[in-house]
């Protein structure tokens, strides 16, 4: 039943959008109000057919919620055991989601208690993909979420801290954090995490493994929400080899009718394990030289080493420059908020499409944004201020401006990759940073606020934009025995190319020193 609004309650309803009623108007104005909200309230209850997605594996035992002593890095929110087919290229793979993705009879949280309990009950297209292929679902993992998260350090957050392998001192980075941190330990082959701005790269480049974000709309959306700007929010799998994660986007990858963002150019699929190891001779790399700006030494070093060994491989190797790789930042960031602000305000997973829309996951984000907000993470609350102070400001400029502008930043990254194969520079500019722990709440704000200006996305964020492929691949430990990553990045729907590339290095390397924990 839905709640009958008074006279005065029209009237505030209506100033909030800008439009003044009388008290006479108000009244007239209710009794047509009364009608449709009538009319919605009979259709919203009617029981009319509503076909849902897919879902392999209908059947499901109930997981668990594991204890501390299975769980020492804090890296899980749910486990259980869900079995695919029998045969597929992930028969035998473990796999395990970011809690962002829906998985049918699992609880979601999205890193919030305040979402605590609610249990989805359509599986998102990763899933249903990954159980086609063969792959055994093992539980969710846990992430910096809408309530904020201790992947970047700081201390706001719900569900704890997830621990680096390597050393349990340093961060994993975020937001996929429990999903670094799980591979990474060889607790699951796999695991699917979620990107708006390096969330894949950056905690598998602090936690030592592989990250992929593929090229935009590549990989289904479908089921999974963040909260953040469509145009530049991703899935893609996470592993300790490149074989693995291959197979994963082999799995994953194509065209979805559930999925609006994809356009005519995603494939129906995609061949990635086929030329895996056809090797990198006549390969050109360019090294892109702002990519190395600020870089930490060991970083640095470790990376220019791991495209020396490319070089002894058979690839050619160039120096590239793209000044516009700095300046993508502030654009995005005008996507991130106002887009951000959009969802806040007409749907957790946004409107205008024909498609499958979960009713009752966007009921759930809906309440606890329209009486919650107060939970969440205080870089997510100055994003949202800063969006709703530029639309009051630009009314609709600045979010039109930075889409208008995109073309120009993808002509810029396109031209290089007309001269050269892959871009190559630091996954991050330095290794993880070690967890500080704040004296006050006001201080942890101010942590959680930093997070956003650290650097850690210099590398990664450009290409949630321009919606290149990219891909972080572990080439070595600093001195402090901490990881260092190199960032693939390649033509739109060459994510095949990018992995070809990181198979040879891995099997030009010793791969298990590389990725080895030692913490």
């Amino acid at each position: 039943m839905y709640a009958v609004p008074d006279g005065d309650e029209v009237v505030a309803v209506a100033k909030e959008l800008g439009i003044h009623l009388s008290p006479e108007e108000a009244v007239l104005y209710r009794k047509y109000l009364m009608e449709q909200l009538s009319q919605f309230d009979a259709f919203v209850q009617a029981r009319l057919e509503e076909p849902v997605p897919p879902m392999v594996c209908a059947v499901r035992k109930l997981g668990y919620r594991p204890r501390p002593e299975e769980d020492p890095l804090n890296a899980w929110m749910w486990k259980c055991r869900i079995e695919g087919v029998a045969e597929g290229v992930l028969a035998g793979k473990t796999v395990s989601y970011k809690d962002h993705i829906a998985v049918a009879g699992m609880p979601m949280s999205f890193g919030s208690f305040a979402l605590e309990g609610f249990i989805p009950d359509f599986d998102a297209t990763v899933v249903t993909r990954v159980l086609q292929a063969g792959g055994t679902i093992i539980g969710k993992n846990v992430m910096n979420g809408l309530s904020g998260g201790f992947g970047t350090g700081g201390a706001i957050g719900d569900y704890g801290r997830p621990l680096n392998p390597h050393n349990r001192e340093h961060v994993t980075g975020g937001s996929s954090s429990g999903s670094g941190a799980a591979v990474a330990a060889g607790q699951v082959d796999i695991s699917f995490g979620g990107d708006q701005g390096g969330s894949i790269r950056i905690p598998a480049a602090f936690c030592g493994i592989i990250g992929h974000k593929p090229t935009f709309g590549l990989v289904s959306h479908f089921g999974i929400g963040f909260g953040s700007d469509q145009s530049i929010d991703y899935t893609g799998p996470m592993a300790r080899t490149v074989e693995d994660a291959a197979a994963a986007l082999q799995a994953t990858a194509g065209y979805d009718p559930y999925d609006p963002r994809q356009t005519r150019d995603v494939p129906t699929r995609m061949d990635v394990l086929g030329r895996l190891a056809e090797g990198v001779a006549r390969l050109r790399i360019g090294v892109l030289q702002e990519g190395f700006d600020d870089a930490e030494g060991d970083v640095r070093d470790l990376v220019l080493a791991a495209v020396d060994v490319l070089g002894r491989a058979g690839a050619d190797v160039t120096k590239i420059s793209i000044p516009a790789h700095h300046a993508i930042r502030t654009a995005q960031a005008a996507l991130t908020g106002e887009g951000a602000l959009a969802l806040f305000k007409t749907g957790f997973f946004g409107a205008f499409t024909r498609t499958y829309y979960p009713a009752a996951l966007i009921a759930a984000i809906n309440k606890l944004w329209a009486s919650q907000a107060d939970v969440l993470a205080p870089r997510t609350k100055l994003s949202l201020i800063a969006a709703e102070l530029s639309r009051r400001n630009y009314h609709g400029r600045l979010y039109a401006k930075a889409q208008n502008v995109r073309p120009a930043y993808i002509k810029a990254y396109d031209a290089a990759l007309a001269d050269v194969d892959v871009l190559v520079m630091p996954t991050c500019i330095m290794t993880a940073p070690k967890n500080h722990r704040p004296e006050s709440y006001l201080e942890a704000v101010e942590d959680n606020l930093m997070a956003m200006s650290r650097g850690g996305s210099r590398n990664t964020q450009p290409f949630n934009y321009t919606g290149h492929p990219a891909l972080a691949l572990p080439v070595g430990k600093s001195s402090a025995g901490l990881p260092v990553s190199m960032q693939l990045v390649g033509r739109f729907f060459d994510d095949p190319l990018l992995m070809r590339a990181a198979y040879a290095y891995q099997h030009a390397t010793d791969w298990n020193k590389i990725i080895g924990v030692h913490a």
